[in-house]
């Protein structure tokens, strides 16, 4: 098959796969984008929002639409990392045999991951980055695909460990839960409160996945769009010379090399299921705000004044 019947195949395939999603998660369009988006990037998601607001059923019902494995891992104070990776015993011949961990599937859920203590954090962000784990000595390989989708919840910050940026830099989305609309909560209390269940088809399988993944790579770049994405990063970096006036105000720090390479692959991605053949500029900006949130950040000034990270990048746009 041709490259562009590909990305003609995809666009069809993603508007069916949104249809099929919407049968359960009413509103929230921009986080299933978003969260979609990762997936045919191959990136992992970070989603913040308050409780109640489906966090855990998107991820759920993408994972049945995707046709793919899905764990959930509810973190919580005293998870150790072998509850996460799996651990060894000793079996009723005296050998040790390996069990696997909820890790261990396509689609990760780690719900509330700010509670867990650095150490269990630690051993999922490891598994990320290099997509296998190390137990006693013996090396792993996770299958593949392979996506953490992080929930952490804002509120309650009593009892929580938060993610350090270092570690919120393998996120490739930050993507944050509004609200729903009037109409769309009237919609949620329809649904959720009769005894109708909605079937979601699985549209999609793991060996199709990772070919889009595969073709989203594939997708050319123009060099201004390249450079935009770049001088966009650059702009976010408080010392440099492309700083604006706001950002020298109100950031500590500005996000560094790895949001360039995400907005570009996003940015593909974008204009792929768009039905484009090739990202503008416009498509860099449509995923600039998930990107670039988790990557800078604000100083006491800035949180004095009630100045927000989304005010800032809008201000580079």
């Amino acid at each position: 098959m041709s490259d562009v019947k590909a990305v003609k195949d995809l666009v069809e395939k993603y508007n069916a796969l949104k249809k099929e999603i919407g049968k359960v998660i009413i509103g929230q369009h921009e986080a299933v984008n978003f969260t979609l988006l990762s997936i045919f990037c191959g990136g992992h998601s970070l989603l913040v929002g308050v409780p109640g607001l489906a966090k855990t059923l998107l991820v759920n019902t993408i994972s049945d639409a995707l046709g793919l494995n899905f764990k959930r891992i509810q973190f919580t104070p005293d998870l150790m990392p072998s509850d996460i990776l799996g651990s060894e015993i000793l079996d009723e011949n005296r050998h040790f045999k390996f069990i696997k961990g909820p890790i261990f599937s396509n689609i990760i859920l780690a719900d509330e991951i700010n509670r867990t203590p650095p150490k269990t954090q630690a051993a999922l962000l490891e598994a990320m980055q290099e997509r296998s784990v190390t137990v006693s000595g013996n090396h792993y390989k996770l299958d593949l695909p392979f996506f953490v989708l992080a929930t952490q919840n804002p509120i309650e910050q009593e009892g929580t460990y938060p993610l350090p940026e270092a570690q919120l830099d393998r996120f490739m989305f930050s993507i944050y839960l509004e609200y729903p609309s009037f109409k769309e909560e009237v919609e949620v209390v329809k649904s959720t409160t009769s005894n109708v269940v909605e079937s979601i088809n699985s549209l999609f399988s793991a060996k199709e996945i990772i070919e889009v993944q595969k073709l989203i790579r594939k997708i050319p770049v123009a060099d201004n769009v390249i450079e935009y994405a770049v001088g966009l990063v650059g702009k976010t970096r408080p010392k440099s010379k492309e700083a604006t006036d706001l950002v020298k105000s109100y950031l500590d720090w500005g996000a560094g090399p790895r949001a360039s390479q995400n907005l570009i692959l996003a940015a593909k991605a974008h204009a792929a299921v768009n039905g484009k053949f090739s990202p503008d500029i416009e498509d860099v900006k449509a995923v600039a705000i998930p990107i670039l949130s988790h990557r800078i950040v604000k100083n006491y000034k800035a949180e004095a004044e009630g100045v927000t990270i989304k005010d800032i990048i809008n201000s580079l746009l």
